[in-house]
């Protein structure tokens, strides 16, 4: 917290300090009680107080509207696609109750949309036709230990016949040689045919290496009886002849352990102007908790996740062309946690900071560190404090985002430890040995942190738990603005919800920020009382809108091209400071990869304000961004939309 930010934030505690003991004094603990209220909301609703600090203010869905919004992001008309799927829920997956709505944060109005799979835990992120990509979701929810009641596991079905696949349709039954114990397939699957191998200099035949695919299996009935504790080969129900022979499973130990998450393989766009699910083609892996990040030449690629047995995809990425909209493997294998931070360099490369939402191996895939995606080469970058708590963590690229600096906020140990951390790490990818150094402390330990880039080139760093998923009644009711070019953070007002699992930020047209979601294990600091999910939307009015005036921005092109200008008209053109392109988030579980804030350089001529956008394609991906203007107070214009194609 800078100097002045202390001196006002301790000016004004002293003075509730005075008026809250005169009224306990006067009036016991009833009055004491009710008067700190009224004099907190009076503080706060005093036009001084939100000129220093903003304001909260919650907005509430009429009943048949609300939802458990898991994901969220913003439009190019403005609109917030909000999205629950099944929204935590097994009742609601069981139903087949998937939700999705489009929230008018200007006049208010809500729709509901058809949703046609279960897109809780999906992946998505904004595509330079303005629509947005959305791949994964849930194919099935976990079953703890003591709720699993039939064995099952993981069946790797092995093809030999080199001269065909083979296919196996959901219920194929695999009976183990040794233990004579049957389970039964979950889903249809097509085994490729085996590789015939040959020594490139003799071209003499070396044998044929299986076709293998890997299916989820479950014994016929409950109990502990129908387990297995060893590997065993199973030989497959219904073949004969030479499928017999050439078709095979092999599982090791399938048992009433507990049964992860199962992802999916389906993709959509989702159109904003007609406001629908486009499908297209779906992935070749089944994800759940999956990240997807825009490359250098404008494909998408999808890292992670819980595949359709329930398992940590084993590095296996892909890209999505926009052009096709068709997925392909990447050639090389690298392994991530699921929902990995990653971002795409001026340079091309990714960016991994290390932050994570959890599932995976505690030692693999979760040092930072720059990942050419073209050689597989992987770059780790040293300096990180508090390196064993970086799960639920979150990561800025910090304005303006030519300086290439990037944020970690917080974050926790793996799983569901009680462990968090309270530092800020920076570093400067554009130094000639980039490592982290430690920024800011917060005041708690902080899973959970949703940070939002505000025209002003602030960040709002808001909300979360010191404790996994809000145990403990561990929920932080504070908020406070970074300013990169102190390097400092300024305490605002407190948030009136408290966010922690399940919950994330963006940035409206309007200057505002909207936070959504939260999805407590407990509501009680004794960890008795189920917590429940939060379906309130917060908004957050930034300082800067209760100024006297703001700028105006009208007019200008829609579309301007890498490298060239564009002249917009203001008012107020001459006390203009500063011009900023912002990329519009697609946030979920604090991860947030699309939002970026690009310096523009500018000329005022008397009403007029001639804009040119750099021309790194890195730096500034296709597709449709908010320009705003900054006067000399750091107000900013309401935003207006424009392409870059």
């Amino acid at each position: 917290m800078n100097d002045q930010a202390g001196r006002r934030r301790a000016r004004r505690l002293a003075i509730g300090t005075v008026v809250v003991l005169a009224l306990a004094g006067m009036n016991g603990p009833w009055l004491y009680r009710f008067g700190t209220e009224k004099y907190h909301q009076y503080q706060i609703n005093k036009p001084e107080y939100k000129a220093e600090n903003g304001k909260w203010d919650i907005v509430e869905f009429p009943e048949e509207y609300r939802q458990n919004t898991i994901h969220a992001a913003l439009l190019r008309t403005g609109k917030v696609l909000l999205v629950a799927g099944s929204g935590n829920n097994q009742d609601n997956f069981d139903a087949k109750k998937f939700d999705t709505r489009i929230w008018d944060p200007v006049k208010g109005t809500i729709k509901k949309v058809p949703t046609p799979s279960d897109l809780f835990c999906t992946g998505h992120t904004q595509l330079a036709n303005g629509n947005l990509l959305i791949a994964g979701g849930t194919k099935r929810y976990e079953k703890l230990k003591g709720d699993v009641t039939k064995a099952g596991g993981l069946m790797i079905v092995h093809n030999e016949n080199p001269d065909k696949p083979i296919t196996l349709p959901a219920g194929t039954k695999f009976t183990g040689k040794e233990n004579g114990k049957t389970f039964v397939s979950k889903d249809s699957i097509i085994v490729p045919r085996a590789k015939k191998n040959f020594d490139k200099a003799t071209g003499k035949f070396l044998g044929n290496t299986p076709g293998i695919y890997r299916v989820y299996v479950e014994a016929q009935r409950s109990g502990e009886k129908y387990a297995t504790g060893t590997q065993d080969n199973y030989r497959i129900q219904g073949l004969a002849g030479t499928d017999a022979r050439n078709t095979y499973g092999i599982a090791q130990k399938l048992a009433l352990d507990k049964k992860d998450f199962q992802g999916i393989r389906d993709s959509y766009e989702f159109d904003p102007v007609a406001e629908r699910y486009i499908k297209v083609d779906p992935m070749n892996e089944a994800r759940w908790y999956p990240t997807l990040t825009t490359l250098s030449d404008g494909k998408i690629l999808s890292v992670s996740g819980l595949d359709d047995i329930g398992q940590l995809v084993p590095g296996k990425n892909e890209v999505f062309d926009p052009k096709t909209r068709k997925w392909t493997y990447l050639d090389k294998v690298r392994q991530f946690p699921t929902y990995p931070a990653l971002f795409l360099m001026q340079n091309g490369k990714v960016f991994y900071s290390g932050s994570n939402a959890g599932y995976g191996p505690d030692n693999v895939g979760r040092d930072p560190g720059i990942w050419d995606v073209d050689t597989n080469k992987f770059t780790k970058l040293p300096g990180l404090s508090d390196p064993k708590l970086m799960e639920t963590s979150g990561t800025v690229l910090l304005p303006p985002a030519q300086d290439e600096k990037f944020m970690v906020v917080g974050g926790g140990g793996v799983g569901e430890s009680a462990k968090s951390s309270n530092k800020t790490r920076i570093i400067d990818l554009k130094a000639d040995n980039p490592k982290f150094v430690d920024g800011p402390t917060l005041e708690k330990g902080t899973r959970y942190p949703s940070s939002s880039i505000l025209p002003d080139d602030t960040v709002l760093v808001s909300g979360g738990s010191e404790d996994y998923r809000g145990r403990g009644d561990s929920n932080i009711h504070q908020a406070r603005l970074y300013h990169p070019d102190t390097n400092t953070f300024e305490q605002v007002a407190d948030p009136l919800v408290g966010r922690n699992y399940h919950s994330g930020s963006l940035l409206l047209p309007d200057g505002r920020v909207m936070f959504f979601g939260s999805d407590s294990l407990y509501s009680d600091k004794a960890n008795t009382k189920p917590g429940k999910f939060e379906q309130r939307i917060e908004i957050y009015t930034p300082p800067y809108l209760y100024r006297d005036s703001r700028p105006s921005l009208s007019g200008g092109p829609q579309t301007i091209e890498r490298g060239d200008s564009g002249t917009f008209t203001s008012q107020h053109a001459s006390t203009v400071r500063k011009v900023r392109l912002i990329r519009p988030s697609a946030s979920t579980h604090v991860t947030d990869v699309d939002q970026r804030s690009i310096a523009l350089d500018y000329k005022v001529s008397g009403d007029k304000i001639t804009v040119t956008v750099p021309k790194n394609r890195n730096l500034v991906q296709s597709g449709w961004y908010m320009l705003f203007v900054d006067d000399d107070q750091g107000t900013p214009s309401k935003a207006q939309w424009v392409k870059v194609p």
